[in-house]
């Protein structure tokens, strides 16, 4: 395995802001929602979204991404107008209160993506590739923003049902290919590679996916780990979700030795505390 390069020299477009990925960045998670699969997540209201927001800064977060839909397998389906009303609000005060912050919004829906970009956000988060929704590509060209490009078979309620590839890393590259071709040909240009860890993957395919990780650079963009607290973790350890932090500190380390640019972590400090430590050691 050669770990010699451990993330790509980049930048990336916010808002006529040009910011340079020569570094691993942190993205907290914020979840409108009461039913995302770890309750820690979890701020339903202006105030306690803000609370949140205040301690991840203080942490040094670099990204605050906010999702109002629930992706954890079953969850239920809710409408357009009701995942606006759990986003929308919840970015506007964060762009109110902390300007400063770099907003990215957790959607597959391009509705949703265009009203979260006109009230502050600076990325689009898109679970589903561009699948969930046809208006999803055209939409993030329109608005000018980085997109966040993620691998997943199905939806959330089906794709644990979509776990047979003939090769799994293979089969991932080939589908971020396809999917950078078409964003490419509408001038989309800041995109980041997210490979979908719990999404339409065992938990046998998830070790091998991060084992693996490092594959990814030969498409030479940012790449985006997505595993905190999640149940290829907990599941291992036989714990609960809450107590699944010491497993993803262990895990966001090796993402780092693998590659990763970006990690999507519940817990800011911890994160962050991974990647100081990581480069001392490789600095």
């Amino acid at each position: 395995m050669n770990n010699t390069v451990f993330y790509k020299k980049k930048t990336w477009n916010l808002n006529g802001d040009i910011r340079r990925l020569d570094q691993p960045l942190v993205m907290g998670i914020i979840n409108t929602t009461p039913d995302s699969f770890y309750n820690g997540s979890r701020q339903v209201t202006e105030i306690q979204v803000l609370s949140r927001v205040e301690t991840m800064i203080n942490e040094g977060v670099d990204i605050i991404d906010i999702g109002g839909y629930s992706s954890r397998p079953g969850a239920g389906d809710i409408s357009v107008g009701d995942e606006l009303k759990r986003v929308i609000p919840a970015i506007q005060a964060i762009a109110n209160n902390f300007p400063d912050t770099i907003l990215s919004v957790d959607t597959f829906r391009a509705e949703v993506a265009k009203a979260a970009v006109n009230e502050g956000a600076h990325i689009i988060n898109d679970i589903s590739g561009g699948a969930g929704d046809t208006n999803m590509f055209a939409t993030v060209a329109a608005m000018g923003v980085p997109y966040i490009l993620m691998h997943m078979r199905g939806d959330p309620h089906k794709m644990q049902q979509l776990t047979q590839y003939e090769d799994l890393v293979t089969d991932i590259i080939n589908y971020f290919q396809e999917r950078l071709e078409l964003l490419k040909n509408l001038g989309v240009n800041d995109v980041i590679l997210d490979p979908g860890f719990g999404f339409a993957k065992t938990l046998d395919q998830n070790y091998e996916l991060l084992k693996k990780l490092n594959y990814f650079n030969i498409l030479n963009l940012p790449i985006l780990v997505g595993i905190s607290r999640k149940s290829m973790i907990y599941k291992k350890l036989g714990c609960s979700a809450a107590e699944a932090l010491n497993g993803t500190s262990v895990l966001h380390s090796i993402a780092l030795m693998q590659g990763a640019t970006i990690l999507r972590a519940h817990d800011v400090k911890e994160a962050k505390e991974a990647i100081l430590l990581f480069q001392e050691v490789f600095k």
